[in-house]
């Protein structure tokens, strides 16, 4: 299946209620299963990957397929080995592609029992759920954060609490951020000093939680008002003050024109009348899964751009650089790759019009939602297999059709 996506007027006029963010809501549901909460989690993200997740927590079962869900994978692989007991813990073929031996080499240093089932560092897992004692673990801080964020959350649970000492660059800080804000919420204390995160044993606080409003979700309409001439939205439930890393696109937007203010009910994008910048340089450490707005937005407004911070993006989803590669040299914009981690072009290129581009997705929901705003500009698009946006933003393609994009299903 594809959508053909066009928007006929150059207006960006509405409300749009955002889904929660699916980081803080997988992160809320591991902790109330650690605290024994009796209180439900509000506004939980209705993303895949949450209700893969709360699916888990509600099975009679103990094999858990989690299909694409990287983050319910090293989340419910720290969780699991815990819990007493044996789990088989599996998922898609791309799953089943995507590394998570370092994760499992540290579990299983603390007692776990992690055994690979296929190939060796990758899932599936066979899951031996056992009494985990602490210790000064070592870990590469360039790695995924969610392998960090997942030891840390069961770090309160061990048998003398755990040290994590992150060495070399840490990548996706705001993330680790995000973890240990989350567990001060629920009366988990932790030190931070240098390069060690120290957490004691000590016990979580059954509290009332809501989840607040996903900013990776509200980059596409960031990218979106970027694009059009009149702006006038409000995302209902978007905090400026948020627990979210990629909260800081609304500073990076700020030099592309849009600004961000406070409503009683969430946050308002208008245009601020700042002229595009001609250059656009932006470092993605802390903030990946917003580059493929960024990369598609300045190739749509033809704003050169040398973007880095890009390491993990080839560990996610599908391999991001390459697809952004791919996919943006249907617009007739070829990005280089100048070095590990990077991406740059010149904007020498012209967006050509010869067809109406097909956009593979690669099972990816964020190629989705970053290219289908381009149709602004270039005129109609077609998305394949539009329905991967249900990974992290169901109502995504509802929410366009409300302020005049117009979505033909084509079968």
């Amino acid at each position: 299946m594809k959508y053909l996506v066009s928007k006929s007027d150059q207006t960006l006029k509405g409300s749009i209620v955002l889904p929660g963010s699916k980081s803080i809501a997988n992160r809320a549901l591991i902790i109330h299963a650690l605290s024994d909460s009796p209180y439900p989690i509000e506004n939980l993200s209705d993303s895949d990957d949450t209700q893969v997740m709360e699916k888990v927590f509600n099975s009679n079962s103990n094999h858990f397929d989690i299909g694409h869900a990287g983050t319910a994978m090293r989340f419910l692989t720290a969780y699991l080995s815990q819990i007493v007991g044996e789990w088989t813990l599996t998922g898609s073929e791309r799953m089943k592609q995507r590394p998570i031996g370092i994760l499992v080499d540290a579990l299983n240093k603390l007692g776990a029992k992690i055994e690979y089932l296929e190939n060796e560092g990758f899932p599936p897992l066979k899951i031996y759920g056992s009494h985990l004692k602490g210790c000064v673990l070592e870990l590469d801080g360039s790695v995924s954060s969610q392998y960090i964020s997942a030891l840390l959350m069961i770090a309160p649970t061990i048998e003398n609490g755990l040290t994590l000492r992150l060495m070399n660059k840490i990548t996706s800080r705001p993330y680790i951020e995000m973890t240990l804000k989350l567990m001060e919420q629920f009366g988990v204390q932790h030190i931070w000093k240098g390069n060690e995160i120290r957490i004691s044993e000590q016990k979580y606080k059954a509290l009332p939680f809501s989840v607040e409003a996903d900013w990776s979700g509200a980059s596409y309409w960031y990218e979106m008002a970027v694009l059009a001439d009149d702006v006038e939205v409000e995302l209902i439930g978007l905090r400026t003050e948020s627990l979210q890393g990629d909260a800081m696109i609304a500073k990076w937007f700020e030099q592309l024109g849009i600004q961000t203010s406070t409503t009683t009910k969430g946050s308002r994008l208008i245009k601020n009348g700042q002229p595009l910048p001609k250059f656009l340089q932006l470092n993605f450490i802390e903030n990946p899964d917003v580059a493929q707005t960024f990369a598609v937005l300045c190739v749509m407004k033809q704003i050169p751009f040398h973007f880095s911070g890009l390491e993990t993006l080839k560990i996610k989803e599908t391999n991001r650089i390459a697809a952004l590669q791919d996919e943006l040299a249907k617009f007739g914009a070829q990005v280089a790759e100048p070095a590990h981690g990077e991406l740059k072009w010149d904007g020498t290129f012209p967006l050509e019009k010869k067809t109406v581009p097909e956009i593979e997705t690669y099972h990816d929901h964020r190629m989705a939602m970053a290219f289908a705003p381009a149709c602004q500009i270039f005129g109609p698009i077609a998305i394949l297999d539009p329905m991967v946006v249900t990974k992290s933003y169901p109502g995504f393609w509802k929410d366009l059709k409300k302020v005049g994009f117009e979505i033909e299903t084509d079968a």
